[in-house]
């Protein structure tokens, strides 16, 4: 499990959640990003983009029309990968390389408002409340560590041994 701890702006508040795997946790943070998932996130060919444009050819109407999407065609080929991450990229910006789901929501979570911390699976949320993280273990930080423990506690990752 995917585990996110947050507090708010103004630090009087935390939260924690948790998301089942990465596709969970990109639904829950698309679900209240003011962007769509598929800016958020998304892998296209220069080829699927431009038909997306009504261009299935390459031809001079194509070129005419989408002249930056032709010229990525043409420098990475038209089969290629190209990867749209706004939050961790910048607005409508594609690249060649690899950016992966769990990159781009994390992004999306942290241009929010606060702090969030993210911890990937259960063994590293327990070490971080027992001490691995000191952000989650500063004293200006106990209602996020509450937070996580209770988490923790109601997931059965941690037993209560009141």
């Amino acid at each position: 499990m995917i585990h996110v701890v947050s507090i708010g702006p103004a630090q009087d508040h935390a939260t924690a959640w948790f998301a089942y795997d990465d596709a969970d946790f990109a639904r829950k943070v698309a679900a209240t990003d003011p962007l769509a998932a598929w800016e958020i996130h998304d892998v296209a060919t220069v080829a699927e983009l431009l038909a997306d444009q009504g261009h299935d050819t390459v031809d001079a109407a194509a070129q005419a029309a989408c002249p930056a999407l032709c010229a990525l065609g043409a420098r990475y080929g038209w089969e290629h990968p190209l990867y749209r991450a706004d939050h961790l990229l910048g607005r409508g910006v594609l690249s060649e390389e690899p950016v992966s789901v769990r990159s781009a929501f994390e992004a999306a979570l942290q241009a929010r408002p606060g702090t969030h911390r993210l911890y990937g699976t259960d063994t590293e949320a327990v070490g971080a409340f027992e001490g691995a993280d000191p952000w989650l273990c500063a004293p200006a930080h106990w209602r996020a560590r509450h937070a996580l423990h209770q988490q923790l506690l109601a997931l059965d990752v941690l037993a209560d041994n009141l």
